[in-house]
């Protein structure tokens, strides 16, 4: 079993308090009958992630929408849980969305998973989108250090020459300096 399906069942059975609803959730091979949880009225938060989680890893579009409500979620692990899926679906909206999602300040406290998707997207959008939440985060006394670090490390691992200014005012932060050198020595060319 997939190690990220793994947490999420494990976290949502004990959300869902074991009920009959969520084991036939669970066990169900019916893709009908999880994108009708993510539609009708009254479904518990639980249903409609395990629905959503199930039906992207699957590459169900029909999941797309609740997973990138899920992937925008103050609650960290259903964040996770939603990148994860996003990765898989392999919907061409997703890298938009993540763009989107993580260059928004007024969500940036949630804008850690959209990052981390973005890089694992490799997708025309990461490289513009996590220069712009960078260059946001290297205002004095920004809070969102997390997000400032995982954009650091994944210009870095993008490797994309156009992150180069960027990372060079990263180095001036002591609490991104160290990730800024690491991730400037993966990008070719002149330094």
């Amino acid at each position: 079993m997939d190690e990220e399906l793994r947490l999420l069942t494990e976290r949502l059975r004990q959300e869902s308090r074991a009920t009959a609803a969520y084991e036939r959730l669970a066990a169900t091979g019916d893709h009908d009958e999880l994108a009708e949880v993510l539609i009708a009225a009254g479904q518990p938060l639980w249903a409609r992630e395990l629905a959503a989680f199930r039906l992207g890893v699957a590459g169900d579009r029909r999941a797309f929408e609740a997973l990138v409500l899920l992937l925008n979620h103050r609650d960290p692990p259903r964040c996770a849980s939603a990148a994860h899926a996003l990765a898989r679906l392999h919907d061409p909206r997703t890298a938009r969305a993540a763009a989107a999602l993580a260059t928004n300040e007024l969500r940036v406290a949630y804008a850690l998973h959209p990052v981390r998707l973005l890089v694992e997207l490799r997708a025309p959008e990461s490289v513009p989108a996590l220069i712009t939440t960078l260059e946001r985060r290297l205002r004095p006394h920004d809070p969102y250090r997390r997000v400032a670090v995982a954009c650091v490390e994944g210009l870095g691992s993008l490797g994309d020459a156009r992150a180069r200014r960027v990372l060079n005012e990263a180095l001036a932060h002591p609490t991104l300096a160290e990730a800024a050198v690491h991730a400037l020595a993966r990008i070719p060319g002149p330094r």
